[in-house]
């Protein structure tokens, strides 16, 4: 299963950076401006970072709670986001 979320955000680079530096510490991360990948234990998270938006996609493992895992990615997002928080997520 992959789930994915386009995020209308003018600030995708930047929270891109954040998520990864943040996660970073605790899990393996690669990122640049524009796109980003975090081995989370849950599964990847893949980001990338658009002119007015943030595509957000997770892939969860088979025994991942999905619904636990997509809030906690919104939930980092909006900390980081918070001038704008909350962000609208549209998972499919």
């Amino acid at each position: 299963m992959v789930l994915t979320a386009n995020v209308p955000t003018a600030q995708g680079s930047r929270y891109l950076q954040q998520l990864c530096k943040h996660w970073g510490h605790k899990f393996e991360t690669e990122f640049d401006a524009e796109k980003g990948v975090i081995a989370f234990p849950m599964g990847p998270i893949r980001l990338t970072a658009g002119a007015d938006m943030l595509a957000v996609t997770i892939e969860p493992k088979e025994d991942a709670d999905v619904e636990r895992f997509k809030q906690v990615v919104a939930e980092h997002l909006d900390r980081f986001a918070f001038r704008e928080a909350p962000l609208r997520f549209d998972w499919r």
